[in-house]
């Protein structure tokens, strides 16, 4: 397993685990109202079993959160650490300050959350702590949940007591609050941030959306700083993953035995101010071809960066919209399940789709039941659009695939 970085004296595995994912009994994955999300319980012994084989194949660094998988994440996490027989000096234990709602943003409240993350996780100390997706609903909504309430402040303070080791952030949407946490870096000492990186947004966040940073904006402002990068959506929610005729062709005829992941990954890991690259990985293949790709990681060649800047021109050229499936902008007060609702257009409603009329419609039919109500069922409220990190007019998009829907359905009676 190739390393670079230490923390607190413990070399870091260059793939970590993103644990908002976790199994449940039923075969699915537990998240926040994601596509396909179990409602059956996470299958503890098979959680167990997987962070027993991570740390055995060299990967130890953990990444959760509050609020991931139902807020259950990081108990199951906790068990499973507990129980893999390791020490807890054998892996790096990271987790966040998620104090998303306003009821939330007292310090008492941060307070209240950090000290129940310590007990679902049974530590006595957090490596890396992060205050979480600092643009996520706006600047001032920034200040309120760490700067006004004395939180990061507080934060640097567990820091100098041993409470955490290491502090850092997690940045998607406002750029303001990037500013802000990179003008006080002075002040924090930020020792690592975590940033939406892949080879999409590498160069071409800003197309997507004016207000995006693209990700070699980001990283060069961090390896200049130097601020180890720990990288999140290195497969964009999994659509790096996807087979696409974009991408494959572009990069099978490179390696064809190559996944599409294993593309991504390596691009990711080919940075060297990279600490790790974050992966969900739910099921067991998964983990075992991303220790494979990691271990060691072969660093992508000036010839295949090429490659991966003509597929992502390529991707963009499908026109696809960048949801990831996060679920910030759930649950919708309509009842829309709006993460398959967008997935759903990215899989078939784009020039990378190519079906006919009545298998959409049926696609559209098996995606989302109608118990979950499909596009039709968006009142334009807006209450979702400011929740997303990628800055999604979730609204404009729903009405434009409900209308997309309609002459579907028209050309399918033709």
């Amino acid at each position: 397993m190739t390393t670079r970085f230490t923390v607190d004296g413990k070399k870091v595995s260059l793939l970590g685990y993103g644990a908002m994912r976790l199994p449940t009994a039923d075969g699915g994955h537990a998240n926040n109202w994601v596509l396909d999300m179990s409602t059956k319980e996470i299958d503890q012994k098979h959680l167990n079993r997987q962070v027993r084989r991570m740390l055995e194949a060299g990967v130890n660094y953990f990444d959760v959160a509050p609020v991931y998988c139902r807020g259950e994440a990081e108990k199951c996490l906790g068990i499973a650490l507990e129980a893999s027989g390791w020490n807890r000096g054998d892996y790096v234990l990271a987790t966040k300050l998620s104090n998303f709602l306003p009821t939330q943003h007292s310090l008492e409240s941060c307070k209240g959350i950090f000290e129940k993350s310590l007990k679902e996780l049974r530590t006595d100390y957090i490596d890396n702590y992060c205050l979480h997706n600092i643009g996520i609903g706006g600047y001032e909504n920034f200040l309120s949940r760490y700067v006004k309430n004395g939180a990061a402040d507080w934060c640097a303070e567990l820091r100098a007591q041993k409470k955490i080791r290491n502090l850092g952030f997690s940045f998607h949407g406002d750029p303001r609050a990037w500013d802000w946490c990179i003008e006080h870096h002075d002040k924090y000492k930020w020792d690592f941030a975590i940033i939406q990186m892949n080879y999409v947004d590498w160069l071409h966040a800003k197309e997507v959306n004016d207000r995006n940073l693209n990700a070699k904006t980001l990283y060069d402002t961090l390896t200049k700083l130097k601020i180890p990068v720990v990288i999140m959506e290195p497969l964009l929610g999994g659509r790096l993953a996807r087979y696409n005729w974009s991408l494959a062709n572009e990069l099978t005829p490179l390696d064809p035995e190559a996944t599409l992941a294993k593309w991504a990954f390596r691009f990711c890991g080919s940075f060297d101010n990279v600490m790790t690259v974050l992966s969900g990985m739910t099921f067991d293949e998964h983990i075992d071809e991303n220790i494979a790709t990691f271990s060691p990681l072969k660093k992508c060649e000036e010839k295949e960066l090429a490659a991966l800047e003509r597929a992502a021109q390529a991707y963009l050229a499908c026109n696809a919209i960048p949801c990831n499936c996060c679920n910030y902008c759930m649950p919708c007060p309509y009842g829309l399940d709006i993460p398959s609702i967008l997935t759903f257009r990215n899989q078939y409603l784009t020039k990378d789709g190519g079906r006919k009329p009545r298998e959409i419609l049926k696609a559209y039919e098996n995606m989302i039941p109608e118990e979950l109500r499909r596009a039709d069922h968006c009142t334009g409220c807006g209450r979702c659009s400011p929740h997303c990190p990628q800055q999604i007019d979730v609204a404009k998009e729903i009405a434009a695939i409900d209308a997309a829907m309609d002459v579907l359905k028209l050309e399918a009676l033709r």
